[in-house]
């Protein structure tokens, strides 16, 4: 068989890369599948007329899910477990009359089969490691749910929607941005790849927004503390950023190892306009002297606000940044400093030092070093 070499259509719609939780693409508020008759009024039907999150910081949501620390009045929550919403209709709902469900969507090219669409079927029972939603209580015209979500779905800020099924399609209420849910790795989830099970160890590798690092030499120790703030206000969205601009497709950012790989990355500008731009030549002109920066919160809020590097940083730097970004996004983590790093250029798992013949070091011909 033969013929010209060129694009093969499949029958498939190429559809471009999902790679960003700050891009939108609404989704139709009226979904038509068959003829409508003359007269059809969408108001004639179940309709939405309010929905609660339940997301201050003395509410149960965020209390069960350990996310009263965050600056934030968007609901925060953690994958893996249940949390509640209550929707309010026009009428009394019936059960064996109406069917509805809840719609998370993430990123601009929402599509089920890569978890960027989730459609929240109503259970009798919640499975464990599911997407689900209960109805728990009814009153009048309210419906309260319990939904859990997924301990294996993506991480980052959902748009959320509720879809009601009519005769002729479904009624969709519109973009709402105070029902943005953000979802977490959550720790406490035995499901969750991060699941960690001693609480003290949780309250210190995720809960605990202060800490120390250790810095110099080996023969001179010095410590200074340093603020991670993962729950001030904008470090949540600016870590979201990070994944945003090193162009991670949302598919992947449920993967805890995924994720921490490009937060390692991105912490540094060098190939990917990542965070900080590193320097040791004591040279600080334009910018910041690492010295210093005590915390994490100026720089990140810098990076996103200006979208450009931050100026400048070195090994501390980078790590306490780099801890902020995981203990924000649920991911258990801490600063551990070491004082012989072995630099192995030519990757032969050994140390090659070159000699001249008075002994001394051949400095052109010696790449390996320790730090």
């Amino acid at each position: 068989m033969s013929g010209t070499p060129g694009t093969t259509f499949g029958g498939r719609r190429a559809v471009p890369p999902n790679n960003s939780n700050a891009a939108e693409n609404e989704l139709s508020t009226v979904e038509l599948q068959s003829l409508v008759p003359r007269g059809f009024n969408p108001q004639d039907y179940l309709n939405v007329t309010g929905v609660h999150l339940f997301k201050e910081r003395w509410d149960t949501n965020k209390i069960d899910h350990h996310t009263d620390k965050y600056d934030s009045n968007k609901l925060i929550v953690r994958r893996g477990q249940s949390f509640y919403i209550q929707i309010d209709f026009n009428r009394p709902y019936e059960p064996r009359r109406d069917l509805f469900r809840v719609e998370y969507v993430i990123g601009r090219y929402p599509q089920e089969n890569k978890g960027t669409y989730v459609p929240v079927p109503i259970v009798s029972e919640l499975q464990r490691g599911k997407w689900g939603a209960k109805v728990v209580t009814r009153d009048d015209r309210s419906v309260r749910l319990s939904i859990q979500s997924s301990p294996k779905c993506i991480v980052g800020k959902f748009r959320m929607y509720i879809a009601v099924w009519t005769p002729y399609g479904i009624i969709r209420t519109s973009r709402n941005p105070e029902t943005d849910t953000y979802i977490l790795f959550n720790p406490w989830c035995e499901e969750d790849a991060v699941y960690l099970d001693d609480d003290k160890e949780r309250e210190e590798y995720v809960l605990n927004d202060i800490g120390v690092i250790f810095y110099g030499d080996f023969n001179n120790i010095k410590s200074r503390s340093w603020s991670y703030g993962q729950f001030e206000d904008g470090i949540l969205d600016a870590c979201l950023y990070m994944m945003d601009r090193a162009q991670m497709d949302l598919s992947g950012r449920g993967n805890p190892i995924k994720v921490s790989r490009v937060g390692s990355a991105m912490v540094n500008s060098k190939d990917d306009e990542g965070v900080l731009v590193g320097s040791w030549d004591n040279i600080y002109a334009y910018g910041v002297p690492p010295s210093a920066w005590t915390g994490s919160i100026d720089i990140l809020l810098e990076y996103q606000s200006s979208q450009n590097p931050v100026r400048y940083g070195q090994c501390w730097v980078f790590a306490g940044v780099f801890n902020t970004f995981l203990r924000c996004l649920g991911i258990p983590a801490r600063v551990v400093t070491n004082y012989f790093s072995a630099h192995d250029n030519d990757a032969n798992l050994q140390m090659d030092i070159f000699l001249e013949e008075d002994g001394n070091v051949n400095s052109k011909l010696t790449k390996d070093s320790v730090w």
